[in-house]
């Protein structure tokens, strides 16, 4: 629902339906007036303009309402640009760019299955140390099957 609301003729405030006071000059000229100060202050013969609290005051003096109409100011925008990397220089940056998907898709496997050679070689060391630390113990009669508890008794 959209209410009707006119503006004081005085102060430029807005006046809602069922508030207000109505002047009607001899000329019939009408006059809206918000409250009994704004019809008061007009019949004095008081310029508006001159009044700090009126809307006529803050438009000339440029307040609140100027602010608003403002443009906002652009900042200018950064253009992106490409630079090297610590490690690497711009031209291999641009190279890898421009590889195609397949090739990066080989090296990757490449480097993927190296690495699992590299963890399955480590885990046959280790499998191979711990048969000989097995076959050392073994052969000098030392096991730990036999016991190092069997002190106690």
């Amino acid at each position: 629902m959209v209410l009707k609301t006119e503006l004081c003729r005085f102060s430029g405030a807005k006046i809602y339906p069922g508030r207000g006071i109505r002047f009607i000059r001899s000329d019939s000229q009408v006059f809206l007036f918000v409250n009994s100060k704004c019809k008061r202050y007009f019949h004095n013969k008081l310029k508006p303009s001159k009044l700090t609290w009126t809307a006529m005051y803050r438009k000339q003096h440029k307040k609140d309402i100027a602010q608003e109409a403002v443009k906002k100011r652009r900042r200018a925008t950064k253009k992106p640009y490409s630079r090297s990397i610590v490690g690497t220089t711009l031209e291999v940056i641009q190279k890898k760019r421009t590889e195609k998907p397949e090739v990066r898709d080989a090296a990757r496997e490449a480097a993927l299955r190296e690495i699992k050679e590299r963890i399955e070689k480590t885990k046959d060391e280790k499998k191979a140390k711990k048969a000989e630390v097995a076959s050392k113990a073994q052969k000098s009669g030392k096991g730990i099957s036999e016991g190092c508890y069997a002190q106690g008794s």
